[in-house]
């Protein structure tokens, strides 16, 4: 305030300076009267000159409206923690979150508020190979938490205070597609690998062709197979091996398709071209690992009792304890303990199949009991009259003792009529792709198989 009254003071001097010389001339040249009334008259007008026009009634009133623009700026957490600095310990056997912050040097309550934050549940069971990855702000205090479950997830923990906020980052990897093919020289895992095949998708090749073959006993040498398969990569990086997506096998001259398909619900499965189901109703066998003792034959001579008896199943020699599987779904219609059959377990499958497994060292199923294919119901044995560890298989179809290995399985079911279009449009440039790369690899060979004529000079 004082500098604004020094400043019109400044300004109004020279006028003050001049009003005084005309009084002065006024004074001179009119009378004494007149003189007096002219002096009136200018100081009348100064005043007119200095007065403001909007004389506030408070000082307090004098006011400058400023507008400002708030803007709330939202914390970018990469360039946040760009700035940081990292370490990382890697989740070892038997570690929990207390044993990794320990071996960071990081207190218990740093533990308790990271577990106990929103998303901190994903941190209970963590598995050998996991990495956390540690940020410090420059005055050494932890700001940020990163948990690498996998190369394509990753749980991000950024303190706020006394608490963590969290957020999970899924990383989709590149799907490329890859082709294979072989023939068979000995086994089908030998013969697979010979051609690069990863272990993975030679077990996979078995469960969709395994309902058709029997690659145990079916298969013969100059059998061949061949099949398209996703790889996933990660910045270029080989991450893993994904599902077939169609596939070729050549058994005794006869040639089986399949190819993989999701339907509208998301469930894949193996179909024919044709749109059939590549898995039946039935397993061809009820375990993994196993050598046929003894075939189904009618007038066999019992090992023990000597006599001719007929065998009305196979005989599948394996290791005790080895896994027994149901051969199909359905309800356990009997499971006990017999002086014949030792363990045993009976399974009835709707209303015309029984598939029977006698012998078990173990049941792990009961009466009454609903059971899925695959499920295991036991293991190997020799319990009861067996002259060593073996699962006695029997198949029945109503009522009727058939060969389990040549029993003909029903189907399971076909591609829905109402999805068959869109089974036909989503399966069409895959069988394709699979037949471009066949034809491929055929023309290279016989570009291989043919010498160039020799030249004369």
């Amino acid at each position: 305030m004082r500098n604004l009254i020094q400043k019109i003071a400044a300004m109004m001097l020279p006028i003050v300076s001049k009003l005084l010389r005309l009084a002065g001339k006024l004074f001179q040249e009119f009378p004494k009267k007149n003189s007096i009334v002219a002096l009136g008259i200018v100081i009348f007008l100064f005043t007119l000159l200095i007065w403001p026009k909007n004389l506030p009634t408070s000082v307090n009133q004098i006011t400058e409206v400023i507008p400002i623009t708030l803007v709330t700026e939202q914390i970018d957490n990469e360039g946040y923690g760009a700035e940081l600095k990292w370490y990382a310990e890697k989740v070892s056997e038997g570690d929990n979150l207390s044993t990794v912050f320990m071996r960071a040097n990081l207190t218990a309550q740093d533990v308790y508020q990271l577990s106990s934050s929103v998303g901190g549940k994903s941190l209970k069971n963590l598995f050998p190979g996991e990495l956390f990855r540690f940020g410090t702000n420059s005055s050494n205090e932890l700001t940020k938490i990163e948990y690498v479950k996998s190369p394509l997830e990753t749980h991000i923990f950024v303190r706020q205070s006394d608490h963590y906020t969290s957020q999970v980052q899924i990383r989709e990897p590149d799907i490329l597609v890859s082709y294979r093919e072989g023939v068979i020289q000995d086994s089908l895992y030998l013969s697979a690998k010979k051609a690069n095949l990863p272990d993975k998708l030679i077990m996979e090749m078995a469960n969709i062709f395994g309902w058709d073959i029997d690659f145990v006993f079916d298969i013969r040498p100059g059998d061949s197979f061949a099949l398209t398969y996703e790889e996933r990569f990660i910045e270029g990086e080989k991450l893993s091996v994904g599902s077939i997506l169609a596939a070729s096998f050549t058994n005794r001259k006869k040639t089986f398709n399949a190819v993989r398909y999701t339907d509208h619900q998301g469930v894949s499965n193996y179909f024919t071209p044709e749109g059939l189901s590549m898995r039946k109703a039935f397993l061809r066998t009820p375990l993994d690992i196993f050598r046929i003792s003894s075939g189904f034959n009618l007038k066999r001579k019992h090992p023990i009792h000597k006599k001719i008896k007929a065998h009305r199943g196979v005989d599948y020699a394996a290791p005790r304890g080895t896994p027994v599987y149901a051969a199909g779904a359905g309800k356990v219609l009997n499971a006990g303990y017999s002086r014949a059959n030792g363990n045993y377990v009976f399974i009835q499958h709707g209303q015309t199949y029984v598939t029977k497994y006698l012998h078990l060292n173990k049941k792990t199923v009961r009466k009454g009991q609903t059971v899925k294919q695959r499920q295991q119901i036991g293991t190997v044995g020799s319990t009861g009259y067996a002259t060593g560890p073996h699962l006695h298989y029997e198949f029945l179809v109503n009522g009727v003792h058939r060969n389990p290995r040549t029993v003909k399985l029903p189907q399971a079911k076909p591609i829905p009529k109402n999805e068959k279009f869109a089974f036909n449009q989503a399966i069409k440039p895959v069988l394709a792709q699979l037949a471009e790369y066949q034809e491929k690899t055929r023309l290279a060979y016989l570009d291989n198989q043919v010498k160039p004529a020799s030249e004369e000079y």
